[in-house]
């Protein structure tokens, strides 16, 4: 499923967790790890832009150094560089990733570099947003696992089940049990309708949007099928499954659309990104624009 990885690092703590993330997914799909640093326009006076360049340059190649040997370690091989080149740094990782056919970008969620500003926070979303391939991202305190289980939730649009079928490859892929589950979100019915019909309408459409994931996962061969119809708010009841079921991953895709029309899974998987406590695989899906 992965080939390469790439994992951008600045050497902070959330960083150094997204590249323990990088290596023990390099090891289970015996992937090319991808290591990067990319320098931060900042603005300096002219007659000390070099130096201070030069100074992060070093910092960088530092923390790539860190990721390198640990892989090196772990038998992962390895390939690094420092991108200076101008742009946006999301812009950069994203350009990079193209060059190199990168199947999987991993990132901490919050980091630090040189001038004490906020980067890997923002960069990781904006990645999020605009990356065509796939973004495993996690925190500092995130719980780095086997890649034993995989969650990926449903609401039967089309972005959902291009995650869908990502998590079933990445099941098929290193074994793992498949959670399937689908959150019926009471906030989208609204005042004045007959509040049991239309419930009872969405506990339907999720039903079939659960049922046609484990349909394609039998059909493929995976060996482990977990499903659950919840309610609630979609995605506390994500995170609060992964947890409950010591989940190693979630799937999901960037968009997708819940009961009334409404967007569910753009708003939702950013959430579950802020607030999962295991990493989370963000695939694009066909809706997404």
């Amino acid at each position: 499923m992965f080939d390469t990885i790439l994992v951008p690092t600045d050497g902070s703590d959330v960083a150094t967790a997204a590249a323990d993330a990088a290596i023990t997914l390099a090891d289970r799909f015996d992937a090319t790890l991808h290591v990067i640093h990319v320098l931060e326009p900042f603005e300096l006076p002219p007659d000390v832009v070099d130096e201070g360049a030069g100074a992060l340059a070093h910092s960088g190649e530092a923390a790539i150094a860190d990721v390198v040997e640990t892989a090196t370690a772990a038998g992962v091989e390895t390939t690094s560089t420092v991108i200076d080149t101008s742009g946006q740094i999301h812009e950069n990782i994203i350009a990079y990733a193209g060059k190199h056919d990168v199947d999987c970008i991993v990132m901490g969620t919050y980091g630090r570099t040189g001038l004490d500003r906020f980067v890997l926070g923002s960069v990781a979303e904006q990645t999020l947003r605009e990356s065509p391939i796939p973004v495993l991202t996690v925190h500092e305190e995130t719980k780095i696992g086997a890649f034993d289980s995989v969650l990926v939730p449903t609401d039967g649009s089309d972005s959902s089940r291009v995650a869908a079928d990502d998590a079933i490859e990445f099941a098929l892929s290193t074994g793992a049990a498949l959670h399937i589950v689908h959150v019926v979100d009471v906030g989208v019915v609204p005042d004045g309708v007959n509040v049991g019909q239309v419930m009872a309408a969405l506990e339907d459409a999720g039903e079939q949007a659960i049922d046609d994931v484990i349909s394609a996962a039998q059909n493929a061969g995976v060996s482990t099928i977990e499903a659950s119809l919840m309610t609630g708010r979609p995605h506390r009841a994500i995170t609060d499954y992964a947890a409950d079921n010591e989940v190693a991953c979630i799937v999901m895709g960037t968009h997708g659309r819940t009961g009334i029309d409404r967007y569910l899974l753009g708003s939702v998987t950013e959430r579950v990104v802020r607030l999962s406590e295991v990493p989370v695989l963000t695939v694009k899906g066909e809706d997404s624009e």
